[in-house]
C-alpha cells in the first residue's frame, strides 16, 4: 500500500512539474482558474514599478518560471507550499539588491523567511535566469 501511495505521489509531482504549452501570443491572457500558470505579460507598461518601464522585460522570467518546477510550490496570487508571487512582490521592492538576493535564494534555497518549510535549491539555474525570474515575480500585483 505504501508503494502505491509513493507511486501516486510521484506521478502527481511529475504532473505538477510539466511546463505549460507554448504559444506565440503576446497579449495578456488569463490562465485557467487554479492552474497556477503565470499570465502572459503585456508588451508595454510598468514591469518593475518604475514609471515608463517596459513589461516586455519581465516576459523572459515568466517563460522561465513556466518551464520550471516553480508551480509545484507557488502560484501568482495563492499560497501553496511557498508564498504567492504577489506576496513576495508586496514584501520586496524591485531594487537591484533585492533582485540579487532573491535570485540567490532561488538558486541556493532557503528557510525561515516564509515559515519552516524550506525552499528547494535550484543549483543548475544560472544567475541571469534566476534574476529574470525574480524581476517577473516582483512585477506581479
Amino acid at each position: 500500500m505504501k508503494k502505491i501511495a509513493l507511486l501516486l505521489s510521484s506521478c502527481a509531482l511529475l504532473a505538477a512539474c510539466e511546463s505549460a504549452p507554448k504559444t506565440n501570443e503576446t497579449a495578456a491572457t488569463e490562465p485557467a482558474a487554479g492552474s497556477g500558470a503565470p499570465t502572459a505579460v503585456p508588451a508595454t507598461g510598468d514591469a518593475l514599478g518604475a514609471p515608463g518601464a517596459d513589461l516586455a522585460s519581465a516576459a523572459p522570467g515568466a517563460k522561465l518560471i513556466a518551464a520550471s518546477d516553480c508551480a509545484g510550490c507557488h502560484k501568482e496570487h495563492d499560497k501553496v507550499v511557498g508564498p504567492a508571487y504577489a506576496a513576495i512582490a508586496e514584501k520586496y521592492k524591485p531594487t537591484e539588491a533585492n533582485i540579487a538576493m532573491l535570485a540567490n535564494k532561488i538558486i541556493t534555497g532557503g528557510k525561515g523567511n516564509w515559515g519552516e518549510i524550506p525552499m528547494t535549491a535550484h543549483p543548475g539555474l544560472s544567475v541571469a535566469d534566476a534574476q529574470e525570474m525574480t524581476k517577473y515575480i516582483l512585477s506581479i500585483k
